[in-house]
């Protein structure tokens, strides 16, 4: 076996249902990039490939799905990103694996990015790729593009039947990339009967949209959310749906009767109606704030909020946090500076009567961490999940659950940045050397201890190894959450109360985020 790299007509070549397809092996690892898994309409529902003749290449990541607004990123420190070319035509899948032997038989992990339902791509954060994982975890990893934002969920179901599902039409696609590692996943040495769904940010709100998806039953077997679960959340109606639309249709001079001619409209016209008239009709309360499946036979609706589908309670599950996610504070880089009674005023101006309160459970709840760090706790992330995991784990007999919040700090940046939205990442994906931030002392432990979990709950749906601290299911008498950091340790019931009472105390998630946002553009 070659140390580095191959590739040529012969090897490494699979031999799929559909067809050859060729990919590259450098340093221990098999690479397939842009393999196609459906094609589809817009609107329409994915269908599936056509088989080909001769060797297709799998080299090059394939096309990601067009976005509502520019690429753009700043803090690379935090987490190096990338970009590629888009097209309509985003269903490309790509797979790492160290063996191609068709009798493997290794656990598969499917990788959902983020950026909501309507950003980002498979390839965006340079630490998913599963080069490390595949190795350290003993897995065969997947990761996927997929329709998004107008081409993926918007509903245009009122305007004829051959548009039934069309505000599912991204997880639809998702659908297919399951049935196609399905068809498709022993060839390169994987277990479709052992599939791991996994996503963080919106990637995760996809895995569950998927845990509540008819079509996806039996398709995989576990499932890993990070930060996808928010105490609000978008939730488009067939009404709301419909106003949309015709309303982008009068921008755009088509009579309804005319709807074919939405499938043609280039996409920046598509996105420059569907900006014309959102924003108004969100104040008057007939748009929803974001982008998400609709509820309808095909998806079974927000588990926490209209119940969980059968089979999700069938599943093991992890769910997690970050402990600050989206929240800043402009006193961070002087947090070590700052004496306690100046940290208590600042915590008593935002939190008024509540301050005291608020300070007593922060300091019970992470007696290690500086008092100012009560500002930047995420209680928007946190308290959606903690309520939906309270309210999976209630139910008698279902899979297990398990809960964690990462609250690594970065010493080296900020004087101490607490955990940020993705900040978890690289230690999930073994991948920390590639990330700035993350070198410090004890690095190789928590990402060790992390990817070790990770990796167990592949195999087994249990997260337990022994390189970590014992880490219980969530359940009513032991509602235990392990909380990474340089002490990794599961804690019992530990941050309930003080999230509830954060969380009635913030602003809202939406005026966090234009407070950020309005902050950012300065």
């Amino acid at each position: 076996m070659p140390k580095k790299f191959i590739s040529n007509s012969e090897y490494p070549v699979v031999s799929t249902p559909k067809g050859l397809l060729r990919g590259y092996y450098y340093d221990g690892v098999f690479n397939f990039k842009g393999i196609k898994y459906a094609n589809a309409k817009r609107f329409h529902m994915p269908e599936p490939v056509e088989a080909w003749e001769g060797v297709k290449n799998a080299l090059s990541w394939g096309f990601n799905c067009p976005t509502l607004r520019e690429d753009s990123r700043d803090e690379t420190a935090y987490l190096d990103h990338r970009y590629w070319p888009k097209n309509e035509n985003c269903q490309y899948l790509n797979v790492w694996t160290t063996t191609i032997d068709d009798t493997a038989k290794k656990p598969v992990l499917l990788w959902i990015h983020g950026g909501g339902f309507a950003d980002c791509s498979a390839i965006e954060l340079l630490c998913a790729d599963g080069e490390e994982m595949v190795g350290y975890g003993d897995v065969v990893m997947a990761s996927l593009n997929h329709r998004l934002n107008i081409l993926g969920f918007m509903d245009v179901s009122a305007f004829g039947p051959q548009y039934e599902n069309s505000g599912n039409a991204g997880l639809a696609d998702l659908v297919m990339a399951l049935e196609w590692i399905r068809d498709n996943i022993s060839c390169f040495g994987g277990d479709p009967g052992n599939v791991t769904i996994m996503g963080q940010s919106g990637g995760g709100g996809k895995v569950c949209a998927l845990l509540q998806c008819t079509a996806a039953d039996g398709l995989f077997h576990k499932a890993i959310v990070h930060s996808g679960i928010h105490a609000r959340r978008a939730r488009p109606t067939p009404e709301t749906s419909k106003r949309i639309v015709e309303e982008m249709l009068k921008v755009l001079d088509i009579r309804p009767e005319e709807i074919e001619k939405l499938e043609t409209v280039e996409y920046h016209d598509l996105v420059k109606a569907y900006s014309a008239v959102v924003p108004k009709l969100r104040e008057e309360g007939l748009a929803p704030d974001g982008w998400a499946p609709l509820a309808n036979g095909y998806y079974q609706g927000y588990a926490r909020l209209d119940g969980f589908y059968e089979h999700a309670l069938k599943v093991p599950t992890m769910i997690g946090t970050c402990f600050s996610e989206f929240e800043k504070h402009p006193k961070q880089p002087e947090k070590y500076s700052l004496s306690e009674d100046e940290i208590v005023s600042l915590i008593r101006e935002r939190y008024k009567d509540g301050a005291d309160k608020m300070i007593d459970l922060f300091k019970k709840a992470y007696p290690e961490k500086n008092l100012l760090d009560l500002l930047v706790l995420d209680a928007e992330v946190r308290y959606g999940s903690l309520d939906h995991i309270q309210k999976r784990s209630a139910f008698e007999g279902s899979a297990p659950v398990y809960s964690y919040v990462f609250a690594q700090e970065f010493r080296n940046y900020d004087n101490g940045l607490t955990a940020f939205h993705c900040a978890e990442l690289p230690y999930a994906f073994h991948t920390t050397s590639r990330v700035m931030v993350t070198q410090q002392d004890g690095v190789e432990k928590l990402e060790d201890e992390m990817a070790g979990a990770w990796a167990a709950f592949c195999h087994t749906g249990d997260p337990n190894h022994k390189g970590l601290a014992e880490w219980p299911a969530f359940t009513k008498e032991c509602p235990a959450t392990m909380v990474f950091c340089d002490d990794s340790h599961a804690r019992i019931g530990f941050d309930t109360e003080l999230i509830n009472t954060k969380n009635s105390l913030d602003p809202s998630f939406e005026e966090k985020m234009a407070m950020i946002y309005h902050s950012s553009t300065k």
